[in-house]
Order: structure tokens, then sequence, then C-alpha cells
């Protein structure tokens, strides 16, 4: 196992190593991905029991979400592989390993909840195990390579620095550790048995937290929760997600091998009590972000991700409705259907058969067309970059024969190289007035152009958390340094009057821009010690060099 998943580590850097000049091709990205995938899927299914079968099982589901990765790649013009279907499609092989797994022990299409238990619980532990291993093998790996840089021998300390070796190593440690565990097959369950019992702890803590939170709500309204920085939506997910592991974590397989302390009991009843509530607030919270903004690829997968806890919520009740305080016996059935159910749409969701990017075009078209967002309010980065091809032809349609007042936004969409082109706009007055209360001026009277202040506006490239200052390089360049809020964290960005270029590892800019090439000049921030003579507490001249 050590060998396959090292051999599988090195694979995948060989097919991710690139210049990182520009994306990675999306056939190398499909291929690490079906690499990565079906190596891992191997690692955590097989045993001896029927092992050809988990070899088949890998394989496909490497081609699968290799396939789902190739897609995403290539679908926008990013050329990035990390979008919502592919997620899912991973999200979709991770429910499918203990399903597997269940058939393969069963040799017939049979899912008995306790068997089916033990492996997503026993995958989920060996999985964490063996990551923890490797992180030890590394923490190990560099404590010998100091030792021998002690006496002046570096090769272990040089070999441990390039990728290949560390994913190589990465990979055995990993295979390793997997295989070691499952040739121990004992302590899995002793492991799942201490897990279970540490979380169930935390049952009645979040128990108490949701069902305050929930009355709370009745005295202090949902505006909070709309006017809140933070998604509201995803909390809400979030705190559904605990509560059923939680939940799972005190029922556990079977009412033999469940918590029989009564507040514990308790508590799971509570957590399952809550889920449709949550569900529910969290509908509102999307519906209101839908009717304001409207649809987008990531409010249809919030919205399908919120219908998921609601139909969880469902059954939650009607097991609490069937049964009251023995609600877990008819609960564990309705979880085995909705894992097969969720595993089959999360496949589904992933393969290129809904169109989420289609359906967002339109609804935000729709919204332009009938006036509740103005052309220069309106997203064209996101038709253009987010919403796929549908997007596109909507743009080259409007550039075409639409109103005259969108056609040079939409021809400007499909002609931009990237989303960052698609930034500026008009920032209003007010927008402009608060920009110049939180940007320091340097020299104290500089005079922007509106054309400054659009480009810094449009790229957020001050936030309100962070500390600004703008420095005049010459006639058409500024230079906008930050600091996050901490202080540790600087990041440069020179703003010209044709373009923006941001690159906080190495941000470059001239100092003198006389005497210094602004494509290759390189620009530090550095704290610069003086001394000041001070009478009575009061600085007195200039600083003294």
């Amino acid at each position: 196992m050590a060998s396959v998943c090292g051999i599988g580590g090195l694979v995948f850097w060989l097919l991710t190593d690139h210049d990182y000049s520009g994306p990675l091709a999306p056939d190398r990205q499909a291929l690490a991905t079906f690499v990565a995938v079906a190596t891992i899927a191997f690692a955590l299914t097989t045993q001896r029991l029927r092992w050809s079968w988990s070899v088949g099982f890998a394989l496909l589901w490497g081609l699968i979400t290799a396939f789902v990765g190739w897609f995403s790649a290539s679908y926008d013009r990013s050329g990035d592989i990390f979008e919502w279907p592919y997620f899912s499609g991973l999200f979709a092989t991770l429910l499918a390993a203990p399903l597997f797994q269940t058939v393969r022990d069963e040799a017939a299409w049979r899912f008995p909840y306790p068997r089916l238990h033990g492996h997503v619980w026993g995958d989920a532990i060996i999985a964490a195990a063996s990551l923890f291993f490797t992180g030890l093998t590394f923490l190990l790996a560099w404590l010998i390579a100091g030792l021998f840089d002690l006496i002046g021998i570096r090769a272990l300390s040089e070999l441990l620095e390039k990728g290949w070796f560390g994913w190589t190593l990465a990979g055995f440690a990993f295979g390793a550790a997997v295989g070691i565990l499952r040739e121990r097959d004992r302590l899995v369950p002793a492991l799942q048995g201490l897990a279970a019992a540490v979380l169930s702890v935390l049952a009645p803590v979040l128990a108490f937290a949701l069902v305050a939170f929930l009355i709370s709500i009745g005295f202090t309204g949902l505006q909070g929760l709309w006017d809140s920085w933070v998604s509201a939506t995803a909390l809400l997910l979030a705190a559904s997600a605990g509560a059923v592991v939680l939940v799972n974590a005190v029922i556990a397989e079977s009412r033999d091998h469940g918590s029989q302390n009564a507040v514990l009991r308790v508590s799971a009843l509570v957590l399952t009590a809550v889920i449709l509530p949550l569900a529910i607030l969290a509908a509102l919270a999307m519906g209101l972000r839908i009717d304001q903004y409207g649809w987008t690829p990531e409010r249809i997968w919030g919205a399908i991700a919120i219908a998921v806890a609601a139909i969880y919520g469902l059954g939650g009740w009607w097991a609490i409705i069937k049964a009251r305080r023995d609600f877990d016996d008819p609960l564990r059935p309705v979880q085995t259907r909705l894992a097969i159910g969720l595993c089959a749409l999360a496949l589904v969701l992933a393969l290129p058969i809904l169109d989420f990017g289609a359906i967002s075009a339109r609804s935000q078209l729709a919204r332009l067309e009938e006036g509740k967002v103005e052309p220069a309010r309106f997203d064209w980065t996101a038709m253009a970059f987010d919403f796929g091809p549908a997007g596109r032809d909507r743009l080259a349609e409007i550039s075409r024969s639409g109103p005259s007042a969108w056609r040079d936004d939409a021809r400007r969409a499909l002609d931009a190289d990237d989303r960052w082109a698609l930034g500026d706009r008009s920032v209003s007055a007010e927008e402009a007035s608060e920009l110049a209360a939180r940007i320091r001026l340097i020299p104290g009277d500089l005079e922007l152009p509106p054309a400054i202040w659009d480009r810094i506006a449009a790229r957020q490239l001050c936030l309100p958390t962070s500390e600004c200052a703008l420095l005049r390089l010459d006639k058409e360049r500024f230079l906008l340094v930050t600091a996050a809020e901490d202080g540790e964290h600087i990041a440069s960005t020179l703003v010209d009057m044709g373009k923006v270029s941001n690159d906080p590892a190495r941000p470059k800019a001239p100092v003198e821009p006389s005497a210094v090439d602004l494509d290759s000049a390189t620009i530090e921030l550095r704290p610069v010690q003086r001394r000041q003579l001070y009478v009575d507490a009061r600085p007195v001249g200039e600083p003294i060099e």
C-alpha cells in the first residue's frame, strides 16, 4: 500500500508541476485528479476480501471525477478545476466509498446499517490517523535533516525541498499508515468508539446553543441574519451538518452500541429536531438574496444544500413523531436511504447534465431587462467568466443586437483576457469620500484623477479592514501600499491610468520612475529607524539621519 500511494504521489507531482505562469492545462488537471482519487479510493477501500472489486471501484470513480474535473476546467475561461461540480464529484466519491464497501462485504445490493455506519466512521478515522502519521513522518524527516545539517551534510534537507520527493514521501507515509491500520482491523472499532464518545460529549453543548439561538430569534428578529457580514446560509447549514454528526455519534450503529446516557440521548433528539428550523431559516436567507440579486451558480448550489438539509430535518421529525425518545431506531434506515439518494444526486449534479450557468445567465439578464439593476452595476464579469458558454453566448447576442447602452459593455466583457480587466466602474461621490477617509495620500495635497478612484474602488484594493497609503510615482502611475489589521502582511499595487497589477509576493513598481524599469523593478516596505530631538515630550525640528 505504501508503494502504491508513493508512486501515486510521484505521478501526481509530475502531472501538476509547472511554472505557474498560467493555469495548468485541463487535461493535466484531469489526469492528476484521476491519479489522486483512484489512489486514495484504492487505499481506503481495499481489503483482502474481494480486493479486485476495490480496484474496479477506484478506477471507475477516478475516471468519473477526472471527467468532471476536465469539464469544470474547460467550462469557463479561467481554466480552474476547482468549481462546484468538481467538489460535488468528490463528495459523491466520499459517499460512494462506504456504500461500495458495504455491498462488497455483503456480496449483494444490501445496506445493513451497522456495517454501513462502521465503514463511514472507519474510513474517516483511518484517513485522519493516516494524515496525522504523514505529518509526523515529515516532522521526523526534518528533524533528521536538521541533525545532519549541524555537521555540514545538507543532502537530506535539499532532498526534502524538492517537490517530487515531498509528494512521494507523503504518499508513502499515508499508504503505509492505511496498510498498518487495515492489517490491524480490531484497532479501528476501538478508535471509532473513542471518537464517538468524545464527540458525543459536545452534543448537549450544541443542542443548548441551537435552542437558545432559535428562541433568541423570537426576540431579536431576523434582521441581524441579513445584516451580518458572514453568510447566514453557510453558518446555518454548517450548524445543521454539525448536528447530524453529533446525533450519529450518540446513537451509533444500534441501540446496544449507542449511548445510554439520558442527557446525551435527549440532546441527540433536540439536535435532530432543530435541523428543520435551521434549514427553514437558511431558505429564508437564501430567498432574500435571490430576490435581491438573482440566481448565480453558487446560490443554486446553496439552494440544493438547503433542500437536502430540509429533507433530513423532515426525516428526523418523522422519526421523532413515530418513536419519540426511541427516535434513533426509525432514523437509521432513513439515513441509509438519504445517503444513497444524496450520492446519486451529487453525481448527477457533478456531470454536465444541468447547466447552472445558463440558469444564472437568464436570471441576471431578466433583472437587467426589467430594470432591477442598472447597466453600470450589472455584473458583466460574471457573464463572461462565471456562467460558462451560456453567459458568453448571451453577451455575444447583446453585442450584436442588444440595446445600444449595453453593447459596449458586452463587447468589453467578451474581449477581456481576464476578469480583472472588467473591474472599472464609476465611483459615486459617497464612495470617493469614504475611500479618501481611509487612504493616506503621500504627499498630503495629492490630487487624484477620477480614474484612479474608480480602479481602487472597483477592484476593492483598499478594504475597510486595511490601512492604505497612496503615493504618486509619476504623472500616470501611483503606488497603493496596503497593510492588514495585524500590521504584519504588506501588499503593494501599481495603479496606473491604463491597468492595475497586483502581486503581494513580489510587488513590482519603481523606486524612481525615471531610473527603474517598471516591469522588472521590485519594491520593499522596510521599517526605518531615525532619531528625533524632543523637548518636553514634543518633537523639535526635522528627524536626524
